[in-house]
């Protein structure tokens, strides 16, 4: 394996596995719900992000970074509609109480890296470290897609065992009701590193 394949095998797992806006909506999802619901809203994540940095390190980063104003636009709109999913969380009912609420599917959870902030960041992060001029940009753009595309089920499979993990130990509705504002509020943290760059 040559360093920039582990190097970008690396980075892969230490985006995927930080906690973030898809890991928190995982876990709380896996624990609303149990993972065998949450898989198409892993997979979603999975294929969206691999995606999304392909799109992005194919030259929508450059355009974006030619742009000053349209990246903190990106951000702060995501950031809006994180506080709505942060709400919907922290509001959710338990199972059982006023019905299990809905989960994230595949193709929703694919719209959202689109708007996750961490998401852009993590795409022009790797557009500017694992594009080179010397190589093939479409082998480089396949390896970008089938590194993190293989690395994603692995690493938020991690956030989903937290996740049902909690669920065992939330036996009354008053926990899952705590459990769900405490995820709500740390999917609102997670993002305002994010959001504090432009400042």
């Amino acid at each position: 394996m040559d360093s920039v394949l582990l190097s970008l095998v690396g980075f892969a797992v230490v985006m995927y596995v930080t906690p973030g806006p898809n890991n928190v909506m995982v876990a709380a999802s896996a624990a609303n719900h149990g993972i065998r619901a949450t898989m198409p809203h892993m997979f979603g994540i999975a294929c969206g992000f691999s995606g999304m940095l392909v799109v992005v390190c194919g030259g929508l980063g450059s355009a974006l970074l030619g742009l000053p104003w349209l990246l903190p636009a990106f951000r702060w709109v995501g950031a809006a509609w994180l506080i709505v999913l942060a709400w919907k969380i922290a509001t959710s009912p338990p199972p059982g109480e006023g019905g299990r609420g809905r989960v994230l599917g595949f193709f929703g959870a694919m719209a959202f890296q689109w708007i996750n902030p961490k998401a852009w960041l993590i795409a022009v992060a790797a557009a500017g470290e694992y594009l080179s001029l010397q190589q093939s940009l479409l082998l480089q753009l396949a390896r970008i897609f089938l590194v993190f595309l293989a690395v994603g089920m692995p690493c938020l499979m991690v956030w989903a065992f937290i996740g049902s993990g909690a669920r065992r130990l939330l036996r009354s509705p008053a926990r899952v009701r705590v459990f769900n504002v405490a995820m709500g509020m740390l999917l609102i943290v997670s993002v305002l590193p994010v959001l504090f760059e432009d400042w």
